[in-house]
């Protein structure tokens, strides 16, 4: 698949800097990045994610990945 993203100067240099020190190209990395900025195939629920970190007992827990909190949860669940 192919897809245009315009870019400003700036970026678009920051991206190939990258590339270059990583020893890819271009379109691998934004590939790369851009995966690791998306969830894995699965569907996020707004309000399931909510849910599921509103016991974490972590006051900083809305500053952290919902993933992160359900899991942590969800062990707690398991062992109490």
């Amino acid at each position: 698949m192919s897809t245009i993203v315009h870019l400003s100067e700036d970026l678009a240099d920051r991206l190939a800097a990258e590339a270059a020190r990583r020893g890819v190209s271009v379109d691998e990395l934004t590939a790369e990045l851009l995966a690791a900025g998306l969830p894995a195939g699965e569907e996020v629920d707004a309000l399931e994610a909510f849910i599921g970190s509103g016991d974490s007992g972590d006051p900083s827990w809305a500053g952290r990945d919902t993933r992160e909190l359900r899991a942590e949860a969800t062990a707690r669940r398991a062992t109490g």
